[in-house]
C-alpha cells in the first residue's frame, strides 16, 4: 500500500535527505549533495523568512519511493503579481501511481495557500537549483545543478505537466572555444572603455563585503524580466555571497564597471562535483572534509554561474566581455572544461555571445506547469 507523510521529525528529514542516494546508487552520473547543505536549505535558508515549504515522503510498506517538496514562494508571487505554487526537491522510482501520488500531494498543499498554477522543478526557488534535465543525460552535472534520469520527463508529462520554458548550459572543452573570438577580445574591451567608458575588471577580494552589496543591486535589476524571477533579499543574497567567497577565484569574478558603477557581471566557480561524487552520501564527517579540502588542486572545469548587464547596457558588447575574459583565463589555467549555465532559451543576446567563442549547448533544463 502506498502512501504520503509529511516530514515532520529530525529523522524524516535525514531520509528524505539521503532518499536519492539510495535511488540512485547505481548511476555513474549521479553527484551527492552535501547533506549539511541540503539540510539548512530545508529548515534556516533565508528564504523561509518570506516564503513556506513543505517536505513529504512517499512509501511503499516500509520502503521509502518517492519525495517532493511544496513550496509557497511569497515573494516571488508578489513581485510577479501571481498566485503561483511551486514543487521541487522531486525524486522518485520508476512509477507513474507513486509520481502522481506525490504531485498531488504537493499541488493539493499549494492549492489549499491558493496557488491557481503549479510550477517545477525548483529547490527551492529560480535563485538557486532550478530545472528538470530533458537532454544531456550522458554526463554528470557541473556543481549547484541539478540530475535526474531520463524517465523522469515521462512521469512529468504523464501527469499533465507542460513546458513552461527550457534554460540551456553551454561547454567548452580543452580546445574547442573559438581563439578568434578571444584574440579581438583586447580590442573589444578598448572599444568598449572608448565608447562607453566601461572596464572589465576582478572583484576585490579585500574589499568582498561591500564589492558584494554592489554585487546585489544589480543582481536583482539585471534579472528584473527574466521569466520567473524575483529579487533576492538582502539575507538571501548575503548567504549565498558568504558561500561562494570560499570557493570564488578572482580571476573568475569579474564585474564591468562605468565610472565607478558597476553595470554588469560575470562570476564563475570551481566544478567541485567530481569530488563530491567521492563522498559518501554527502557527508563531510568524519572523512569527507580532508576529499574536499585536499582535492581542490585536482579541479579541471569551472561553471559560469552568473552574468548580468543592468537595463541600458546590454547592446554594448559587455556580455562578450565578460564570457571571453572568463574563458581567457579558462585557457591560461589549463584547465580542461567549462560550463556556462544557465541561460533562458529565449536570452538570444547572452546565447549569441555563447555562441560566438565557441559554447557548445549541450545540456537542456526544462520548468514545466500545470493549471490546478
Amino acid at each position: 500500500m502506498k502512501r504520503i507523510i509529511p516530514v515532520q521529525s529530525k529523522k524524516e528529514l535525514g531520509a528524505f535527505i539521503d532518499f536519492p542516494h539510495e535511488l540512485h546508487k547505481n548511476d555513474p552520473y549521479y553527484v551527492p549533495e552535501l547533506f549539511i547543505a541540503q539540510r539548512d536549505l530545508l529548515t534556516t535558508h533565508p528564504f523561509h523568512k518570506h516564503s513556506s515549504l513543505q517536505t513529504f515522503l512517499a512509501y511503499d510498506g516500509d520502503k521509502i519511493v518517492g519525495r517532493i517538496a511544496a513550496i509557497y514562494n511569497t515573494n516571488h508571487n508578489s513581485f510577479n503579481n501571481v498566485n503561483e505554487g511551486f514543487f521541487g526537491f522531486f525524486d522518485v522510482i520508476n512509477d507513474q501511481e507513486t509520481a502522481n501520488l506525490l504531485l498531488n500531494e504537493a499541488t493539493k498543499w499549494v492549492k489549499a495557500k491558493g496557488a491557481n498554477n503549479l510550477v517545477g522543478p525548483v529547490n527551492p526557488s529560480t535563485n538557486e537549483v532550478a530545472g528538470l534535465l530533458v537532454k544531456g543525460f550522458d554526463s554528470s552535472p557541473m556543481v549547484m545543478m541539478p540530475y535526474n534520469p531520463e524517465y523522469y520527463v515521462t512521469l512529468f508529462e504523464n501527469y499533465g505537466l507542460a513546458k513552461l520554458t527550457d534554460m540551456l548550459a553551454w561547454h567548452w572543452d580543452g580546445s574547442n572555444y573559438n581563439d578568434k573570438s578571444l584574440q579581438m577580445l583586447d580590442k573589444l574591451q578598448e572599444r568598449l572603455k572608448r565608447n562607453s567608458n566601461v572596464v572589465i575588471r576582478k572583484i576585490d577580494m579585500k574589499n568582498f563585503k561591500q564589492e558584494a552589496n554592489t554585487l546585489r543591486d544589480v543582481y536583482n535589476s539585471a534579472w528584473d524580466k527574466n521569466l520567473g524571477f524575483f529579487p533576492m533579499t538582502n539575507e538571501e543574497f548575503d548567504y549565498t555571497a558568504k558561500d561562494l567567497k570560499m570557493i570564488i577565484d578572482p580571476d573568475f569574478a569579474l564585474l564591468a564597471e562605468q565610472d565607478g558603477k558597476v553595470v554588469g557581471f560575470g562570476v564563475a566557480i570551481p566544478d567541485i562535483n567530481p569530488i563530491l561524487k567521492t563522498i559518501k552520501k554527502g557527508r563531510l564527517l568524519p572523512t569527507g572534509i580532508f576529499k574536499l579540502l585536499f582535492s581542490k588542486k585536482k579541479i579541471k572545469g569551472i561553471r559560469i554561474m552568473l552574468l548580468g548587464v543592468i537595463d541600458g547596457y546590454r547592446k554594448l558588447g559587455i556580455e562578450a566581455c565578460l564570457y571571453g575574459s572568463i574563458i581567457k583565463a579558462y585557457k591560461a589555467k589549463g584547465l580542461e572544461y567549462a560550463e556556462a549555465s544557465w541561460t533562458l532559451e529565449k536570452n538570444d543576446m547572452v546565447n549569441r555571445a555563447i555562441e560566438a567563442i565557441g559554447g557548445d549547448q549541450y545540456k537542456t533544463y526544462r520548468i514545466y506547469q500545470k493549471a490546478i
